[in-house]
């Protein structure tokens, strides 16, 4: 039987909503004898109960609510889930950043986490510093830590920065630095959330080989939380999906995904505004969402389904000759194929503010797999706007393309379907 690394038993966590004292001592005495006497509190809000039963129940709320699971040493687990599922909550009780209202946790070994940006770092000591302080955190000695100071600057790309406070480090430089620290040092658990949305395409894929090293390669455990699909399922054999606070699913990572698509019809991935961009930014990608040939959102289509794209665009001011492309990827970021408004003689006059346009994808001729979108705008042949980050995620499957019934799965095999008439 495999080394339990993380056991969690009916684990539960609650927020306190609205005001919870009443700013002074002598007001918060005042209600605590009301009430011990069992009279009205002398503070309570017109039309609001006295029942304490119904106004703590009222005003709590459960982020999350009775999980229990256990991870392996070694594993390599995915957490997913919409916005508000309980994900970085869950994370951040375990990295013992907030503590649960109710259950238990059972850690084995040392843990480094990669939460929020701002954590972790003082502000005001230098990288170097940082990185001694994590390490004493963990329990390293000096002679242990400054064997792999070098690997981890190497990692971060800052030696020149090292002896910056790093208050004065970029968000990327920042992200860069911690996750180097987190994964470099002797810790058995990596927790890492979604902050590497602020990284460019290369440094993801380097942070994504680490982890999977760490995992595979030193028999680590890693807990990683992303919207990315792709991410999630290079890396992590099993995958956990939360919903509204609850262990909606535990299994296969492909299981999981595939559940997670079809319970969700809109589109997966957001446009995400702290991530890092490229451009002039006059105007910029606001959202993206994908749609069917009735407008409905979703995420998942069949072979030769019609499919929407629309985009909406902010520009911060009148802009005229705007090109807008997006480009279709698969699951290891080969571009497939491209296509800007201008190839067919469009290029728009936009309007201060919100602007919405759509492409429609008439000829589907993808096959089954799942494909990121990646979008750029150019004004007057100027980048605007290039996003490290994907805007949007497709998953397609088989269909009835050739109304035979003859592709089934083997499409998933093959870069793209095609259609002629045999003569």
């Amino acid at each position: 039987m495999s080394e339990i690394a993380i056991k969690i038993e009916n684990l539960s966590k609650a927020y306190q909503l609205g005001q919870i004292g009443t700013g002074t001592i002598s007001r918060d005495l005042e209600r605590w004898y009301a009430r011990i006497r069992g009279k009205e509190d002398p503070l309570l809000l017109v039309g609001e109960s006295n029942d304490q039963n119904i106004r703590s129940e009222s005003n709590v709320v459960w982020s999350l609510k009775n999980i229990n699971f256990e991870i392996a040493k070694g594993d390599a687990v995915g957490i997913i889930g919409k916005n508000g599922a309980g994900k970085s909550t869950l994370l951040k009780i375990l990295s013992k950043v907030t503590a649960p209202t109710t259950g238990k946790i059972s850690g084995n070994g040392r843990i480094a986490s990669l939460l929020e940006v701002g954590t972790g770092f003082h502000p005001e000591l230098s990288g170097r510093e940082n990185i001694f302080l994590n390490g004493a955190i963990l329990g390293m000695r000096k002679k242990e830590i400054q064997r792999k100071l070098d690997e981890i600057v190497d990692f971060a790309g800052i030696e020149r920065y090292l002896d910056t406070p790093v208050k004065r480090y970029s968000s990327g430089m920042y992200v860069r630095l911690a996750f180097a620290v987190a994964a470099h040092l002797e810790s058995e658990i990596l927790i890492v959330d979604e902050v590497l949305a602020v990284g460019d395409v290369e440094f993801q894929k380097k942070c994504l080989g680490k982890m999977s090293e760490v995992s595979k390669g030193e028999g680590r455990t890693v807990l990683f939380v992303s919207h990315n699909m792709t991410a999630i399922k290079k890396l992590c054999g099993n995958s956990i999906l939360l919903n509204k606070g609850s262990v909606e699913l535990f299994d296969r990572t492909e299981r999981v995904i595939e559940h997670y698509y079809h319970a969700n019809k809109e589109s997966l991935v957001k446009i995400n505004p702290a991530s890092k961009r490229e451009g002039s930014g006059v105007v910029q990608f606001y959202d993206f969402t994908i749609l069917n040939k009735n407008l409905e959102e979703k995420s998942v289509f069949l072979n030769g389904e019609s499919i929407v794209f629309k985009f909406t665009l902010n520009a911060i001011a009148d802009t005229a000759n705007v090109d807008i492309g997006f480009s279709i990827h698969d699951e290891d970021e080969n571009m497939l194929s491209v296509i800007y408004s201008s190839y067919q003689n469009k290029v728009f006059d936009l309007k201060k503010g919100i602007n919405h346009y759509s492409f429609e994808l008439t000829d589907n001729y993808l096959s089954n797999r799942t494909y990121i979108i990646r979008g750029l705008i150019k004004a007057d042949n100027i980048i605007a706007d290039m996003p490290a980050q994907p805007i949007g995620e497709l998953v397609i499957e088989s269909g009835n393309f050739y109304q035979t019934d003859s592709i089934g799965h083997q499409s998933s095999k093959i870069a793209f379907l095609i259609k002629g008439k045999w003569a």
